[in-house]
């Protein structure tokens, strides 16, 4: 964070330039295309130009006597100026008052001031320089600070220098004296808006106040982690979460030095143990594509689970309803509604061309330094390397590449020439020859044997290549297209692929066992802090899959009865039919299943209201963050309260309740399935807050909401008293856990019932291999089941899934023979006569045969965990 005062890197970054002990600390390019901009940080914080707000007197100049520093205020913000420019002020200062000062005060200002003017430029290459300029600049605020605080008539005469250079608005050439000394500073500030154009420093994404800092660079890396690793040395915490990995220059440089110095740490604090110290546990939030890898080489566990929940809710979409909703969602909408490739494909180049294009021009900068300094590439121009890059990267079929100083892997050279075909193919790109140039660039391999330095350019430009393309991925497809194609939108999530409609059973199996062998130990997710939409709440949106024509007469009645709530904005309806589509969806998954009284209403009123202009910002077409359109917004606003409102005279509120009573009962039962395979699966169960009940939110800040955590604890006591129930007496408390609407104790049982079973029998889950259990009878689609086998002792996990087709109505559980009938599960691996116990429901059933009639496992609750030891 770096937009307040008080970064002290920052801090001496805007002081004192590239002169800085910290100017490497950040990622900042000092040598920008713009000349002006040569050795200066553009700083984009002013609510508004420049000049506007420079004249109406909203900069400050101020004298801090504590640290004898200058510095410029802006609200908040501080600005600390060149010690060296300090002259600028001081010399008519002490002419002022040197009259009245004696001789040996006004000896020592001068004194101070002549040695301020000798510090070395902020432009200074010769490590001495900066070295003498740094220390001489500490010693020199000190003296100003004493001098100031002693020579009263001094301090005056600063104060009054300061009045007339901040100048008098209404008067603009009392203001020139100011924009003199910040032209002189190694900083420049701007208008917020033009960060987009002129920014020379990496952002998280594009949030102007959070500045990248150098990972690749070791004493930043120290700095930043010293605390951190060693709560890790002292057991404090056992393991790491790195978020946003892609950013990094290069990741697996930065995990091994993690690791090295984790181990170092850890030797210092516990020296008994160093040789026998295993690797820190660290998961990353690595997002990848269903067709990459993560880099089996990386000192790391795992990711933190994002692929996982895509896969799990997978299971309960049904894939053969994609034509259909398809059609829905076109016929609807009408011409906005594009394919998912062309609206990723538009939502990236948006992108490139707004929120990140300096980043795309610092890129270009660097392409084209490298371009003239060979004859066969000189001829190539920026505005065409800028292009092809923005082609490229608008195809790139993943996150970013890892192409590191040992070149590329066989998985990054294929995604590269996956995109370069591409954008070769669909190119206007007059020169076709630019394309193999941007080969040799993004693989970091000159096409032609060259020397090493020119080498090592490449590399450079290959690591900063995979910088961008992971922030215009997240912020095109995450933030932008996820928000436009509006199909289905349970599959709109981090990480996920709106094409990939469903998975099959047999596609489960074969991602779990893949995880079971190269990352057993990688955290599981349903609900993450980044959702667009909690598990729960894409449970309830998966269910329209299954019901494709309720769903498109649903909707087009829905519409009929809102006409008359949309109004004309700019000459088209407000809200658009998208958007419209959207909000019935998000009611859909987020409509409380219980009855509302007024206020109740209102909140939940209040929250969709914000979603819908988050949602509509994001995706930049009607309105967006960096060009609000107030009367859209209004509008869309508007509508959902209308929509919403309570009174008689509303019949869609009351349609609304009645059919969103199947969803969420059907939703329901898909949550309790995801959370047994969630439990059961091979990997680290993660719990998002909360979520141990059904939690029906959206995207932040709705999943930040305050947890009741005292609701949680007081059902969990009454769990604990039945912890050790009978199988009769747990029959009989079931019921009432489905009788009632949004009745989330049945999920939190799955929850407590599989964390106790695994501190108990940890080796089953934690390291017992993966084994699918074949299913057969007339709804074996409807299940999947699972072994996790260790040694002689087992767990097979049996969830039901695509319940709102097996025909059951809702309320109706789907339990025993007349809804399984035939359909049993293969146990032919265990011994004749094995006996296994319900870890669920505490019932011991026997697999004579072999074989189990579903109809027995699901007898009680509509999901189990059936448990067994074998003798020895």
């Amino acid at each position: 964070g770096v937009m307040g005062a008080d970064n002290r890197w920052w801090m001496d970054a805007l002081e004192n330039g590239p002169a800085s002990a910290c100017a490497d600390y950040f990622d900042i390019d000092w040598a920008p295309l713009d000349p002006d901009l040569a050795g200066r940080l553009v700083v984009p914080v002013l609510g508004d130009p420049y000049g506007v707000v420079l004249e109406r007197g909203e900069l400050k100049v101020v004298f801090e006597p504590d640290g004898g520093a200058f510095a410029v205020r802006y609200h908040e913000h501080r600005f600390p100026l060149d010690p060296r420019e300090y002259p600028a002020l001081l010399d008519p200062a002490l002419a002022r008052c040197r009259g009245g000062l004696a001789p040996e005060d006004a000896d020592a200002v001068a004194r101070c001031i002549a040695a301020l003017r000798a510090l070395p430029p902020l432009t200074a290459a010769d490590a001495d320089a900066l070295a003498r300029r740094r220390r001489d600049s500490a010693t020199l605020k000190v003296e100003l600070a004493q001098l100031h605080a002693r020579v009263q008539p001094f301090a005056g005469a600063v104060a009054r220098i300061l009045a007339e250079v901040n100048g008098a608005p209404g008067q603009p050439a009392s203001f020139d004296a100011l924009h003199a000394l910040l032209e002189a500073q190694a900083f420049r500030l701007v208008y917020w808006r033009v960060a987009s154009d002129e920014i020379n420093y990496r952002r998280f994404f594009d949030i102007n106040d959070l500045a990248a800092v150098r990972m690749e660079n070791e004493a930043a890396f120290d700095a930043t982690h010293a605390f951190v690793l060693q709560l890790a040395a002292e057991g404090a915490i056992h393991g790491l979460r790195i978020d946003h990995p892609d950013g990094l220059y290069d990741p697996a440089c930065y995990l091994a030095l993690l690791q090295s110095r984790y181990r170092q740490y850890a030797t210092a604090a516990r020296p008994q143990e160093a040789s026998t110290l295993s690797p820190l546990y660290v998961v990353l939030e690595k997002i990848a594509a269903s067709h990459e890898r993560l880099p089996e080489d990386w000192p790391v566990s795992g990711t933190t689970g994002y692929r996982f929940a895509n896969v799990v809710n997978g299971l309960f979409v049904a894939g053969a309803a994609k034509t259909r909703l398809d059609r829905a969602w076109r016929a609807f909408v009408g011409t906005d509604a594009l394919d998912f490739e062309t609206t990723a494909l538009q939502s990236k180049l948006a992108i490139m061309r707004g929120p990140l294009a300096a980043e795309l021009t610092l890129l270009a900068h660097r392409a084209l330094r490298i371009a003239r300094a060979d004859r066969n590439t000189r001829d190539f121009t920026f505005n065409a390397l800028r292009g092809a890059i923005e082609e490229v990267v608008a195809r790139f079929p993943v996150y970013r590449t890892y192409v590191a100083q040992d070149g590329a892997s066989a998985q990054d050279r294929r995604y590269i020439d996956w995109a370069l075909a591409r954008a070769r193919r669909e190119s206007r790109n007059a020169d076709p020859g630019i394309f193999e140039f941007m080969h040799a660039l993004m693989t970091g391999s000159p096409a032609a044997p060259a020397p090493q330095a020119r080498c090592a350019y490449y590399r450079a430009f290959a690591m900063r290549f995979q910088q961008f393309t992971a922030p215009v991925t997240a912020k095109g497809v995450e933030d932008t297209a996820f928000y436009r194609f509006n199909r289905l939108v349970s599959l709109n999530d981090v990480g996920s692929d709106p094409e990939q409609f469903g998975i099959t059973v047999r596609a489960f199996h074969g991602a779990s066992l893949d995880r079971a062998a190269v990352w057993p130990a990688t955290m599981l997710a349903t609900s993450t802090h980044d959702n667009k939409r909690s598990g729960d709440v894409r449970a309830r949106i998966d269910v329209i899959s299954e019901r494709p024509a309720a769903w498109r007469l649903m909707v087009r009645r829905w519409n009929r009865m809102n006409r008359s709530r949309k109004r004309q904005v700019d000459g088209r309806e407000a809200p658009s039919r998208n958007d419209e589509y959207l909000l019935y969806q998000t009611l859909v998954g987020t409509l409380p299943a219980e009855e509302m009284d007024g206020p109740a209403l209102d909140r939940y009123c209040a929250r969709i209201e914000a979603y819908m202009i988050k949602a509509a910002r994001e995706a930049k077409l009607r309105t967006s963050w960096l060009s609000v359109d107030a009367d859209y917004e209004d509008a869309l606003t508007g509508f959902v309260r209308e929509v919403l409102a309570a009174g008689p005279r509303n019949r869609f509120v009351d349609d609304l309740r009645q059919q969103v009573a199947a969803f969420a009962w059907f939703g329901r039962l898909n949550s309790l399935s995801m959370a047994l395979i969630k439990f059961a699966s091979p990997g680290v169960p993660d719990i998002y807050q909360g979520t141990e009940l059904l939690e029906l939110r959206l995207v932040d800040p709705d999943n930040r909401a305050v947890v009741d955590y005292a609701q949680r604890r007081a059902l969990l006591a009454e769990q604990d008293a039945l912890a050790d129930a009978s199988a009769d007496t747990l029959a009989a408390a079931f019921p009432a856990w489905f009788a009632t609407p949004g009745d989330g104790r049945a999920k939190m049982w799955i929850t407590h019932r599989l964390l106790r079973f695994r501190s108990r029998t940890n080796a089953i889950l934690a390291q017992g291999d993966y084994a699918p259990v074949n299913v057969t009878g007339a709804r074996a689609d409807h299940v999947v089941a699972f072994a996790r086998r260790h040694g002689r002792q087992g767990a097979i996990a049996v969830a039901g899934r695509l319940f709102a087709s097996l025909g059951q109505e809702p309320g109706v559980l789907p339990l025993g023979e007349g809804v399984w009938g035939d359909t049993e599960l293969d146990l032919g691996f265990l011994p004749a006569g094995a006996t296994l116990e319900n870890v669920l429901t505490g019932e011991r059933l026997g697999a004579a045969t072999g074989r189990l009639p579903l109809a027995r496992a699901l007898r009680h609750f509509p999901a189990a965990l059936l448990h067994y030891a074998l003798p020895e």
